[in-house]
């Protein structure tokens, strides 16, 4: 069997009493959802970190620090490699907010394979998803690259995010054994679909945020930290 990982940033799900990431807590947290910040979370100050400097200005806080980010990944995929045991991985990214947390995803992966007893065939590739709107229809999803998904006709795949509703009905018609999604970041807000992944890195407040490869058109892809733009910031980059 053949399990594919599909990366793609976040879904959104409803906000409950829990953990923060400062460690205080009103009831213990459900590590389904990942590591919860809370909706007062105020995130790091900037002065603490470096960031390219032609960002100086245009940012808020520091939400997520990047070490933190790369180790809740390396548990991510120990809990990947656990459930879906040590059969050959085939890895769907979606680009192009997908692509540092699939990076870093399948580095931690190959890890894992490097060390155990069983050698893990690993392959990677790339999708896109397109929208398209016309006076037929209220939309139409578009996915642009990648193989002829009919080849995962009776694999296992592994899947994540904001689309993935759309996308997992593409894939499933090609009756894969198994389904599996993992998203760096659950966003709760009002306009949740109750679409929740397998595998959460973090789960945030609706709070707008940039940084390892979440863009604010096109901007802030270079910034490893995940961080709260400002309202200058906003404006800066608006178009």
């Amino acid at each position: 069997m053949q399990p594919g990982l599909h990366v793609l940033p976040a879904s959104v799900l409803p906000a409950v009493p829990t953990r923060d990431m400062a460690g205080s807590s009103e009831k213990a947290p459900d590590s389904g959802r990942g590591v919860v910040l809370l909706d007062n979370w105020p995130g790091y100050d900037l002065d603490l970190f470096t960031y390219p400097q032609h960002y100086y200005g245009d940012l808020e806080c520091v939400f997520i620090p990047h070490g933190i980010i790369v180790d809740r990944i390396e548990r991510l995929a120990k809990d990947i490699m656990k459930d879906i045991g040590y059969h050959d991985i085939l890895v769907l990214c979606v680009l192009k907010g997908g692509y540092k947390f699939c990076a870093d995803l399948v580095e931690h992966l190959k890890n894992i394979s490097r060390y155990s007893d069983r050698f893990v065939s690993m392959k990677v590739d790339f999708i896109r998803l397109k929208s398209y709107k016309n006076d037929r229809s209220m939309g139409e999803l578009q996915i642009i690259g990648g193989e002829d998904l009919s080849t995962l006709t009776g694999k296992d795949v592994v899947g994540t995010g904001r689309t993935m509703k759309a996308l997992l009905s593409s894939i499933e018609k090609y009756k894969p054994n198994m389904v599996k999604i993992a998203s760096l970041l659950v966003k709760r807000t009002a306009r949740s679909d109750s679409f929740r992944p397998d595998y959460a890195g973090f789960e945030i407040p609706d709070v707008f945020v940039v940084g390892y490869a979440l863009d604010d058109n096109e901007y802030f892809r270079d910034l490893n930290h995940i961080c709260v733009i400002n309202e200058h910031g906003k404006e800066k980059y608006r178009i």
